[in-house]
């Protein structure tokens, strides 16, 4: 028995998505029709939610904090038409708007029977996997994050799910990880960590990534740096983002990212089918041309880097992951 999960990266509902929102919740002014096909082959679809979702809050005081992300509360609509079962919350943006603004957006998730994984009231929920029964197999989802510290959360309010990877991967994390292995066939841990915009892993992310699969990770899919990385069976180091409204670095070109189809059973992961992806200013639609011709020779580079091989089929990147 296997599954295909739809795996993407972050994605940030506010600011400019946010303004379309007000006009618009039909989906396909967001993710093309041709995105949102490769989305339906999935058993489930799941990505790093990068900001709350509420209409209350205000910005978070940390000094020197430039951005913060809210989106509408009708966003939870648009991420049930598209499709996605569960997302991550434990990242830099959940907590943008306060306490409040992060209940709200738990709320706003269970309305459109949406699961979220890395976020919670208290610090016990937080860290707490989600199960899920997906095509049959009971899937684990572990969602942690390595900044802020600021955002974890405690036994007496809300917050993150966080743990300090720089400084090495903590027996709370290794535990959650083995317990949920005992419960569930597949455990997929999604860590946000690391920097923005760099083109490969750092050495404490390959470490901890190590840690995690040898802790009972089935498989282990990344965010954080804007652009995607490579992948070392069975991680994915980082896939980039989904939908913002995000300037664009001309070198880094985070606007061309991918979108992670991976098949998978009860004894781990079989194959990967990476989608190339262009993100207009509020829109994903399948990158074309030269830009995908880009793309995909980056990615080819950088697994190549970590050892791994890239067949490029019918407009996907395949990596064979067992």
């Amino acid at each position: 028995m296997s599954v295909t999960l739809a795996l993407a990266g972050d994605t940030m509902l506010g600011r400019g998505v946010a303004d379309l929102l007000a006009k618009s919740t039909d989906p396909g002014d967001y993710v093309s029709d041709a995105v949102r096909a490769y989305l339906s082959e999935a058993d489930l679809t799941l990505l790093n939610l990068e900001c709350c979702l509420s209409d209350r809050g205000s910005p978070w005081p940390a000094p020197g904090k430039i951005f913060h992300f809210r989106g509408p509360p009708r966003a939870a609509d648009l991420l049930a038409e598209l499709g996605v079962g569960c997302v991550t919350l434990a990242n830099n943006h959940a907590l943008d708007f306060g306490y409040d603004a992060l209940l709200d957006t738990l709320a706003h998730l269970r309305r459109v029977e949406i699961r979220a994984a890395g976020a919670g009231p208290d610090l016990e929920k937080a860290r707490e996997p989600v199960l899920l029964d997906v095509g049959g197999l009971r899937l684990a989802v572990i969602s942690v994050t390595d900044h802020p510290d600021d955002f974890a959360a405690t036994s007496q309010r809300p917050g993150v799910a966080y743990a300090d990877l720089p400084a090495g991967v903590p027996s709370w994390l290794t535990g959650t990880v083995s317990g949920a292995r005992a419960e569930a066939d597949v455990v997929l841990v999604s860590p946000h960590w690391g920097p923005n915009m760099t083109t490969e892993p750092l050495p404490y992310i390959r470490s901890a990534a190590s840690i995690l699969a040898s802790a009972g990770a089935t498989l282990i899919a990344g965010h954080s740096a804007h652009v995607p990385h490579g992948v070392a069976p069975p991680v994915l180091y980082d896939m980039g983002d989904f939908l913002d409204d995000y300037a664009v670095d001309p070198d880094l070109r985070n606007d061309l990212s991918l979108l992670f189809l991976v098949t998978i059973d009860e004894l781990g992961p079989l194959q990967l089918r990476a989608v190339p992806l262009k993100l207009d200013y509020c829109r994903t639609t399948l990158a074309r041309g030269d830009e995908r011709a880009w793309l995909a020779s980056r990615f080819t580079a950088v697994c190549a880097a970590l050892g791994t091989k890239v067949v490029w089929e019918d407009g996907s990147l395949l990596v064979d992951l067992r």
